[in-house]
């Protein structure tokens, strides 16, 4: 899927023979708008992302498989190397990944890398797509709705190299990824039937996003801002 790419991408993928590989191009609307619509012109039953600064270890799709059909799996993750600047680091250990329901530790931060899932049309079908409307944060806002329906599994092995640190990274370039979770929790209020434990957990950590957010605001100068955000959450506060 090319998002309107300037790295002579598709003249690369001119020359590659390969029948099973499809090309789809459109003009740069985002992430989010690429995922969406790759997966609508897809045609399998199960459905992986690979983000263009990652790459996949050449068994990872077959292993995945097989944990999915194995456990009766809907979606999964695999763990993960992660390559900073050009180097292997260790993840901290809130970045560990984790397998289960996976709603609650989901608010504080995401859980889920889009490199690393494979999950079912019909999983798809009932959490998707991505939220367009977020530049950032997409893959925060889907996981959270992701834990309402679905406990996750975990390929125990490390199927994905993950290299951040660059300079175009998306995390890297957008400033302030709180107000992006700050909306998610909003809409995921505002729309799901939440049951009351898990909505009393959202709105505890909006409230604590909002907080924060506010007090940088207020710290830079910024009280038109701080009380926009306010009140985009006072509803639900």
């Amino acid at each position: 899927m090319d998002d309107g790419s300037t790295d002579k991408t598709r003249e690369i993928l001119a020359e590659m023979r390969e029948q099973r590989l499809r090309v789809l191009s459109q003009e740069n609307l985002g992430v989010s708008s690429a995922r969406n619509a790759g997966v609508a012109r897809a045609r399998g039953e199960m459905i992986a992302f690979l983000d263009s600064d990652d790459r996949w270890q050449p068994q990872k799709l077959e292993l995945q498989l097989a944990f999915m059909r194995l456990g009766g799996w809907e979606i999964t993750q695999t763990e993960e190397i992660w390559i900073r600047k050009g180097k292997r680091v260790n993840p901290k250990k809130k970045h560990a990944k984790m397998g289960g329901w996976l709603f609650e530790p989901s608010l504080e931060l995401c859980l889920i890398s889009p490199s690393a899932v494979m999950f079912s049309r019909s999983c798809w079908e009932s959490i998707g797509p991505f939220d367009e409307t977020l530049p950032a944060c997409e893959d925060y806002d889907l996981w959270l709705r992701c834990g309402l329906h679905y406990p996750v599994g975990l390929v125990p092995q490390p199927l994905v190299m993950k290299y951040g640190g660059h300079p175009d990274q998306l995390s890297r370039k957008i400033i302030g990824l709180d107000l992006y979770r700050i909306y998610s929790l909003r809409n995921l209020l505002g729309k799901e039937d939440l049951p009351l434990h898990k909505r009393r957990l959202a709105v505890e950590n909006l409230r604590q996003r909002v907080d924060r957010y506010v007090r940088g605001c207020l710290k830079r100068d910024k009280p038109e801002e701080a009380g926009r955000v306010r009140d985009l959450a006072a509803r639900f506060l």
